[in-house]
């Protein structure tokens, strides 16, 4: 690798750093911009499929790394990321143009009734639960799958194995349940 055109450690991982804690407050605050005469309604089963191939090109990843494929690995990885960053611009558009969803609001009003609240029972915990995991792991998920990929890059694979058995697994668990939540919660987008 040339150092002379590339940037140093040290502001590589600041950049991380900074991009990890930007995108999370980013995300939050473009929640409270409601966009208005934009219908991106059709985009929740895009960005829940866009999930979908990010788990399957993980698991490919990993079998690919597992038989010395390296190159294919770092494609898939490449590939992976870059559709991590499209759902997110999508997760983004749909959440700054339309009115969230509640799980068990049949008659897509914005409220739950009593005769929701007792349709869904149980499964409304089991929704908030896994939603708040997806959520959490989702943020905590940014730096160690950048710091994965950085020592890849660097060359440092003996530090991005150590990474990699972590981030993984919370990039798989991710890009699950999102499409598990989408599954839940798509029964209750208003018509």
């Amino acid at each position: 690798m040339n150092t002379s055109s590339t940037p140093n450690k040290t502001s590589l991982r600041k950049w991380i750093v900074a991009v990890s804690i930007v995108i999370p407050i980013a995300v939050a605050a473009l929640f409270g911009i409601k966009v208005e005469g934009v219908d991106f309604s059709f985009l929740p089963p895009i960005y829940a499929t866009i999930n979908g191939i990010t788990a399957v090109l993980l698991i490919l990843a990993l079998i690919f790394i597992k038989n010395g494929k390296v190159a294919l690995h770092q494609k898939t990885i490449q590939v992976a990321l870059g559709l991590s960053v499209l759902f997110l611009l999508c997760y983004v558009a749909y959440h700054m143009t339309s009115d969230s969803t509640l799980y068990g609001d049949l008659d897509a009003n914005g409220k739950l009734d009593e005769i929701e609240l007792n349709y869904v029972k149980s499964s409304r915990l089991a929704y908030i639960i896994l939603l708040l995991s997806h959520i959490s792991l989702s943020v905590a998920v940014i730096p160690v799958v950048l710091f994965t990929y950085l020592h890849a890059w660097e060359g440092n694979y003996q530090k991005h194995k150590k990474w990699a058995k972590y981030a993984f697994p919370i990039w798989l668990y991710v890009a699950i349940t999102g499409v598990v939540v989408y599954l839940m919660i798509s029964p209750y987008y208003g018509h």
